[in-house]
C-alpha cells in the first residue's frame, strides 16, 4: 500500500475523478485497526465485518462532511466505535437481554471462536474486560491494545482526558481482581 498521508487522502476523495480509489486506499490504510478496534468490543469475528461494513459505508458517504476538525482516524475510529455501540444495543433490544446477559454471551462466543486462538491468559483477560462497565472497557481497549494517548481517546468518546484517566485506572484494577480470583 502506498504511504498517503490523511491530508492527501482527503484531498483525492474531493476530486471526483480519484474519489473512489482514494476511498479504497483509506480502507486498505484503516481496515486492520478499524477490524480489531471493532472486534475487541463486539468479540464476534462475523460481527465485527458485519460492523465494519457498516462503518466503512458510514465514512464514505459522510466523508464529504469530514470538516477536519479532528484528526481523520479519530473521526473513523469515532464512527467504528459508535457503529459498535449500535450494534451491540440492537443485539441487546432484539433479545430483550440486560447487558449482564450480553457479556456473557459475548464471553461464550469468544470461548468457541475459531478465530481467537489465544493462550488461557489471553482468554482471562478478556473475559475480565468483558466484565467492565462499557466506558471503562472502551478505554481500556483503546488505551492497553491500540496505545492511543488519551488526548485521542478523549476526541474518539468526546468525553475529557481526567475522565478517561479515571476510567482507565478503574479498569485496571478491577482487571487485576478479576484476575486474581
Amino acid at each position: 500500500m502506498s504511504d498517503y498521508s490523511d491530508k492527501e487522502l482527503l484531498s483525492f476523495f474531493r476530486n471526483n475523478e480519484k474519489r473512489n480509489y482514494a476511498f479504497n486506499l483509506l480502507v486498505r490504510k484503516y481496515q486492520e485497526k478499524l477490524y480489531w478496534h471493532v472486534r475487541r468490543i463486539v468479540i464476534n469475528h462475523e460481527d465485527a465485518n458485519d460492523v465494519l461494513q457498516n462503518t466503512f459505508i458510514k465514512i464514505f458517504k459522510g466523508l464529504d462532511n469530514f470538516r477536519e476538525d479532528s484528526k481523520l482516524y479519530t473521526w473513523l475510529y469515532r464512527i467504528a466505535t459508535n457503529e459498535a455501540i449500535t450494534f451491540l444495543n440492537k443485539k441487546r433490544k432484539k433479545y430483550l437481554l440486560p447487558i449482564v446477559d450480553v457479556e456473557n454471551k459475548l464471553v461464550n462466543s469468544l470461548q468457541s471462536d475459531v478465530y481467537f486462538d489465544s493462550d488461557e491468559i489471553q482468554l482471562k483477560l478478556q473475559k475480565a474486560v468483558l466484565s467492565l462497565p462499557e466506558k471503562q472497557r472502551l478505554v481500556f481497549n483503546m488505551k492497553y491494545y491500540e496505545e492511543m494517548k488519551y488526548v485521542e481517546i478523549s476526541d474518539i468518546l468526546n468525553t475529557s482526558v481526567g475522565s478517561l484517566k479515571a476510567s482507565y485506572f478503574h479498569a485496571v484494577k478491577k482487571i487485576e481482581n478479576f484476575i486474581k480470583k
